[in-house]
């Protein structure tokens, strides 16, 4: 399905800053706002998401702060780029977009993890939520990181480990290496989409907020979120949950399993061929998916 064009794109303010939106779709029914991942990953690569527009409700993807066409702030540093700071981005967003009194919101791998944060909160205009591909704390996103990994080929494991040892990460065989787990776990479609392609040309653009928050890449979680957890709050969820992963998912279902226990209304649905991202990789069926989860909760 081709990506449908934005009616409507532009900035809002951010306390002094710009925050980037694109809206897809008519005013009707509760629209829906997407979050990206990375965290530093920029809107692009959720962009089929927009394929939602054509259910009736507006669809908005924004670039959080650091990312894409919003704000670049290289300079600041770990005390800058915390979790509060998106959730006050992701509320000055709403308000500034009239949207505030009702919306729904999906948030893909570190979207997620936003959304959760967001969703704990009780926002009285939030109706449904989606957590798509997001673990429920870093401890249990590396402890799968660390099983897929040791499930790839041998050569490849001994590339990683030699470059890791030698501080040669950016080497090409070390890339290489890394390539072969994203073909299994993060996008199974190769080559990538263009759409996913300019996410990973955003972060290599500028890192600042991906290096600062997470670290180097997906296995070594060094950065700000690395004691992240929302396990011990998910009771607080009250609106109707939506969880998605893909069968070969980084995101395993042991990381999303916190999620589905004790959020209390909550139902999980898992695409059989899909890994990180199957909303490219099942694109037809996530919109289905999606939308008649959407529909039951307006």
């Amino acid at each position: 399905m081709a990506i449908p064009e934005p009616n409507h794109t532009g900035t809002v303010d951010f306390n002094g800053w710009s925050t980037w939106y694109r809206i897809t779709g008519e005013p009707g029914r509760t629209p829906l706002v997407v979050l990206h991942g990375g965290p530093g990953a920029g809107h692009n690569y959720t962009l089929s998401i927009a394929g939602i527009a054509q259910q009736g409700r507006a669809v908005v993807h924004y670039d959080q702060l650091g990312t894409g066409l919003s704000t670049h702030l290289p300079d600041k540093g770990a005390d800058f780029w915390t979790v509060q700071l998106f959730l006050d981005e992701l509320d000055a967003l709403l308000k500034q977009l009239g949207i505030a009194d009702a919306y729904h919101i999906l948030g893909q791998s570190w979207g997620g993890m936003l959304a959760a944060e967001h969703a704990v909160r009780r926002p009285p205009g939030l109706r449904g939520l989606v957590i798509a591909n997001s673990p429920a704390s870093m401890e249990l996103w590396l402890s799968a990181a660390s099983e897929l990994r040791d499930a790839l080929p041998r050569e490849v494991q001994a590339t990683l480990l030699a470059h890791e040892a030698a501080g040669t990460t950016d080497h090409p065989d070390y890339r290489a290496a890394e390539q072969v787990f994203n073909e299994r776990h993060v996008c199974r479609l190769v080559p990538n989409p263009p759409e996913i392609q300019a996410t990973w040309d955003n972060i290599a653009a500028d890192p600042t907020v991906y290096h600062t928050m997470n670290g180097p890449n997906e296995f070594h979680v060094v950065g700000t979120l690395k004691t992240w957890s929302v396990i011990d709050r998910l009771h607080l969820i009250d609106v109707p949950t939506l969880l998605v992963s893909g069968r070969y998912d980084e995101a395993t279902p042991e990381t999303l399993r916190p999620f589905a226990d004790r959020i209390p209304d909550v139902r999980w649905h898992l695409f059989e061929h899909s890994s990180h991202m199957p909303h490219v990789e099942e694109e037809e069926l996530y919109l289905r998916v999606v939308g008649s989860f959407l529909d039951s909760t307006d």
